[in-house]
């Protein structure tokens, strides 16, 4: 199917991309759609003839657990509710510990690479295939950007993509911005990760904006599209012509002109290739079904993902074999992302915190590793204020008090009259 021209669609641009002239499809995160409800600006934009397309973002189908069959439900209804005729997840985990480590569970609240191995291939293909036994429209999976390699690699990105669309018969999600991420922060060369991939295997592909200090490239999706992003997109068109591509924005984001600038730039850029030999964009046909992974093998995968996830979140050493400098570095840019994602889902946190905040929040952050959502992670930071008497203005720690009140969901016994007895204490007036 092709798809053309997209953008990914965000509340807050809804309008502005209804507005938008040329828009083919637009992109809409899974998790932030109602299962019963769509938003208007879908709505409207489905009657126009667009098709929508969820992207999922919290499988984690590369983490050592089979996926979760509550949120593969999840994502197939979204599927069914848009009409769409496939949708998109990641390489990645996004979880690591429990059970298997008889370790607590950590959430990452980011895509983190998987080690391309010969027992994390495995793990990912059967992952992979129990997903697409449970959805009911095809599978395509995106190519992630990595701020750290891991130690003993089997595969290189195109060997390891390559594989899993053999054993699996799963469609590609090219993120171009993404392979020029791997090319700053870990030297790979996307001209040779585009020479290993199977280009007939590439449902769509995604165009994106980043920014690089101090040698580092960050993949925010809140700056403009950069020639070095576009130079890939070109190469990538002269290998296939891809059935859709996408321009992603996340944050910070621009005036319509400045975004109808940014998809003019990549349609002159698949233009200006349109000349180049076309690989037909259909999937290989999937190989037997290898036998199942052994628990010892997912056993394994869990542990190395939980020393890595350990050490970007809880303070742990790094494990062996990891750049520590570069290990630090995602450790600040994942503590800088839950402050701002918990900002977003809990505006009000900000507003009655003022400019200590992002100070606040990262105290905590350093100290308490995510072990649920970015919600839960707001009541959990709230409630960590306030056992410890925060704010000190009266005024702002009678309004957190309220905040939580409205929304804690039921707690563990001790812990409930605990924060009780302080919100009492506060809204009383002690």
């Amino acid at each position: 199917m092709r798809l053309g021209i997209g953008i990914g669609w965000r509340p807050e641009i809804a309008d502005e991309v209804e507005a938008l002239p040329g828009i083919d499809w637009v992109e809409a995160v899974a998790e932030n759609l109602c299962a019963g409800h769509l938003p208007d600006s879908l709505v409207r934009l489905r009657e126009r003839g667009v098709t929508v397309v969820p992207h999922g973002v919290s499988l984690g189908l590369g983490g050592a657990d089979r996926p979760d069959p509550g949120k593969l439900a999840d994502l197939a209804a979204r599927a069914t509710l848009l009409g769409a005729p496939l949708v998109t997840e990641h390489i990645a985990f996004v979880r690591a510990g429990g059970a298997r480590t008889g370790s607590p569970v950590l959430e990452a609240g980011h895509l983190l690479p998987v080690p391309r191995t010969r027992a994390a291939l495995d793990v990912l293909c059967e992952n992979v295939r129990i997903a697409q036994d449970a959805l009911p429209v095809p599978l395509a999976l995106e190519n992630i950007a990595a701020l750290v390699s891991w130690p003993g690699e089997e595969l290189t990105e195109g060997q390891f993509l390559a594989e899993l669309v053999e054993r699996t018969g799963v469609r590609l999600l090219i993120d171009v911005a993404n392979l020029h991420t791997n090319h700053v922060n870990r030297g790979e060369d996307p001209a040779a990760a585009l020479d290993e991939l199977p280009v007939e295997a590439i449902a769509y592909v995604h165009v994106a904006g980043g920014v690089e200090k101090d040698g580092v490239w960050h993949d925010t999706h809140a700056h403009p599209v950069t020639a070095p992003v576009l130079d890939v997109l070109a190469e990538l068109r002269s290998r296939v012509d891809p059935p859709g591509v996408l321009l992603e924005r996340d944050d910070a984001f621009p005036p319509p002109g400045e975004l109808a600038g940014e998809l003019d730039a990549i349609r002159g850029v698949l233009e200006k290739a349109g000349d180049a030999p076309v690989v037909p964009a259909v999937p290989a046909a999937p190989a037997a079904p290898a036998g199942p992974v052994t628990e010892s093998v997912r056993d394994g995968v869990a542990v190395a993902q939980t020393a890595l996830l350990s050490a970007l979140v809880a303070g742990t050493p790094a494990p062996e074999g990891f750049d520590a400098g570069r290990l630090r570095v995602q450790s600040r840019a994942l503590a800088a992302k839950r402050a701002d994602v918990v900002a977003k889902v809990a505006p009000e946190l900000p507003e009655i915190l003022g400019s200590g905040y992002r100070a606040a929040f990262l105290a905590y952050a350093g100290a308490r590793p995510m072990a649920s959502g970015y919600r839960r992670d707001a009541l959990d930071f709230v409630e960590h204020l306030l056992v410890a008497g925060r704010p000190e203005d009266d005024a702002a720690r009678r309004r957190l008090t309220r905040w939580w009140r409205d929304r804690a969901a039921p707690r563990p016994p001790g812990r409930a009259k605990r924060l009780a007895r302080v919100a009492r204490s506060v809204l009383v007036g002690r």
